[in-house]
């Protein structure tokens, strides 16, 4: 089984936003030695707890600091942005590493209406257009526009000698399809869908045609805590959980509360139930119970890699999370 890690950039309610980033830096190293086989980092705009609105700036930074691992956005946003100044950056950066650099793509707003505006005129137009936007971005990835097009006079400079590696990401059959019809590989959202992961995995498979790969390639992301007991995963679980619950609410610009911040907290009915339905998204427990539940969900999916998102108020034992789900793999 390969491992990866999504990293979200989560501030605790102890940290400042620069804190954070520089504990996403240290989470890129403790995971190349970890043997995790690659490292993302997803975009957020004024997002409450989030610090990172640029993965090409935290990855130019994280590239330097590591050697070998892997590198991504999980995801560029395309709909902000024009194609050609996406693959301008992820190829300086597929030049700066070569053979490392992943260029993980999505359509979210990433942030408020009002964020959304500010970022981009007529977003919902580029949700629209949003397929011919994955395949000029494609086209200048490849530096293989069709002849007599106006782009194919230009290049997406530097050129790289290895090119990035082009993900979509994703959490419904439309992405699915779209990933298949690319010859794209594809990132399946599992911690944040609530629809049939295994009926949309499928699609991709049987739409999938050689593009940017030969044969399909699919991730399952999901959302982990690991701890020496069950017990003490359950505790550190409580402050992601009530943190989401806060965000939900609009109270979250605190940051991820501590363990004892979470269980002060008073949930309303409601809050429980969302925060069982939360739970239930998440795997918690010891190294063995982890490493069944995700041996069980990589037979589920077909799939022979799974990337983990994990958000705590510590970051030691976020850490320690990921690497005893990564020793879990020798048990």
């Amino acid at each position: 089984m390969k491992l990866s890690i999504l990293d979200q950039a989560p501030v605790s309610s102890n940290q400042s936003a620069k804190d954070a980033l520089e504990q996403s830096i240290m989470l890129a190293q403790a995971a190349e030695e970890l043997g995790y086989s690659r490292y993302w980092i997803a975009e957020h705009h004024d997002l409450q707890g989030l610090a990172c609105p640029a993965p090409e700036v935290m990855l130019a930074a994280i590239g330097a600091r590591t050697n070998r691992i892997r590198i991504g956005s999980g995801a560029i946003l395309l709909p902000h942005y024009k194609p050609f100044k996406v693959a301008e950056l992820f190829n300086l950066l597929a030049t700066l590493f070569p053979g490392r650099i992943d260029i993980g793509i999505g359509r979210a707003p990433g942030g408020a209406a009002e964020v959304t505006g500010a970022l981009s005129d007529h977003f919902l137009q580029n949700v629209w257009k949003y397929p011919q936007s994955i395949k000029e971005l494609l086209h200048f990835l490849n530096n293989d526009h069709p002849e007599g097009s106006d782009l194919a006079k230009i290049k997406a400079a530097p050129l790289p000698d290895i090119k990035p590696e082009p993900w979509l990401l994703g959490t419904s059959r439309k992405s699915a399809l779209l990933a298949g019809e690319y010859g794209m590989a594809y990132a399946f959202g599992l911690f944040m869908s609530d629809k049939d992961g295994e009926e949309i995995v499928r699609y991709y498979h049987e739409s999938f045609k050689p593009g940017s790969i030969q044969k399909p390639e699919v991730i399952l992301t999901i959302s982990a805590i690991c701890a020496d007991t069950f017990e003490e995963a359950e505790d550190i679980a409580l402050s992601s959980l009530i943190w989401s619950i806060q965000t939900g609410k609009g109270d979250g610009g605190a940051g991820v509360p501590s363990i004892e911040e979470a269980k002060q907290y008073k949930l309303t009915g409601s809050e429980k139930e969302t925060l069982e339905d939360l739970k239930r998204k998440m795997i918690i427990g010891d190294p063995q119970q982890v490493r069944k539940k995700l041996l069980a969900l990589q037979e589920q999916y077909g799939t022979d890699e799974i990337m983990i998102v994990t958000i705590a108020h510590s970051p030691e034992d976020r850490l320690k999370s990921y690497r005893l789900i990564a020793e879990g793999r020798s048990i």
